[in-house]
């Protein structure tokens, strides 16, 4: 459901728009290569369904499908490339500290539209090759920590350039696990805890997406098969625009084959255990690593202070969406 904050107006024009996403887009790849030792690689639009390696969010998610004639198979468009990405790393045969990053395109087409959400989903997704010892919480948050520099980073520039962007990010970053968060606001919804606690701390890693909490309920779903529940997280922003708590990524160090071998019976999914990738990975035969996404529309939209996704991406919208844009001035792409 669409909101649009009480008079609002866009900091910059389309045309300014469209100049500063190129902006954006450019400084922040190279300030995240150079943090998280990465390099850009080319990515599947689509996969084979058979191989397990699409991505299957929160499970209830239907994959877009269509069959190749070509090849005799059916094939899915991808929802992210988290497990794609380790595949890569061990064919490319990459090293421990090392990494790729790709300009990863998806459809959801079972996303609720919001300000926020759209069925066209744009990620720098990234993936990078840690040992063993890596796999501790103080990885995790360096890690983080890193993606933030080169956030407000990239800000600093766009900042040069225009003037009259008055968004201001927090780079100091505050981490709490969703269990502390529970434990906080127990009488609030997941998502109402956010807000209240990053209103307060306006930039937020929020730890341990997945598991089951106290309650009983996980604060957030989390499919089983590449995070290691323990070990992941969401980063938020205060978005000042819009008066919330605003996820730009989801990361977390990667399943071992202990953790998959849990997880998998937790979810009830241990029927993906026969699949090529989760064989390969329960047999140790894939690199420890850690990766996330990190959202390019979100990113865009946070520092330009834009109050509506479709601000800064091309996709499709409703009615609704459309007539309440355009009766408060916001130009849709």
């Amino acid at each position: 459901m669409i909101s649009i904050p009480d008079g609002y107006v866009s900091q910059l024009d389309t045309y300014d728009t469209q100049r500063a996403i190129e902006r954006i887009k450019h400084i922040f790849l190279a300030k995240l290569c150079a943090a998280l030792h990465l390099v850009r690689v080319t990515a599947p639009l689509a996969v084979d369904p058979a191989t397990g390696i699409n991505d299957n969010l929160n499970g209830v998610e239907r994959p877009v499908g269509f069959d190749v004639p070509a090849i005799g198979k059916d094939a899915e468009v991808v929802h992210s490339l988290a497990k794609w990405k380790r595949l890569a790393l061990k064919r490319y045969d990459f090293k421990v500290g090392k990494g790729i990053v790709t300009d990863m395109n998806a459809i959801r087409r079972d996303e609720e539209l919001d300000n926020l959400h759209s069925i066209y989903v744009d990620q720098w997704d990234w993936e990078k090759v840690i040992s063993l010892e890596d796999r501790k919480i103080e990885y995790l948050q360096d890690t983080v920590r890193r993606i933030v520099t080169a956030i407000c980073g990239t800000l600093d520039e766009l900042k040069w350039t225009y003037p009259q962007l008055d968004v201001d990010l927090d780079r100091d970053v505050t981490f709490i696990t969703t269990q502390e968060l529970e434990d906080l606001y127990p009488e609030l919804a997941p998502k109402e805890r956010e807000n209240r606690f990053v209103a307060d701390h306006h930039t937020t890693f929020i730890m341990g997406v997945g598991a089951p909490l106290a309650s009983g309920e996980p604060h957030d779903g989390r499919a089983p098969d590449y995070d290691d529940w323990g070990l992941n997280g969401d980063l938020l922003f205060w978005n000042e625009t819009l008066g919330c708590a605003f996820e730009v990524s989801s990361m977390g160090i990667r399943v071992s084959p202990e953790s998959l071998d849990k997880q998998l019976t937790m979810a009830g999914c241990d029927d993906r255990r026969e699949l090529p990738f989760h064989k390969a990975l329960l047999a140790g035969e894939l690199p420890y690593t850690i990766g996330g996404g990190i959202g390019q529309s979100r990113i865009c939209m946070l520092l330009l202070a834009k109050a509506h996704i479709g601000e800064v991406q091309a996709s499709l919208w409703d009615e609704e969406t459309t007539e309440a844009c355009e009766k408060a001035g916001i130009m849709l792409l």
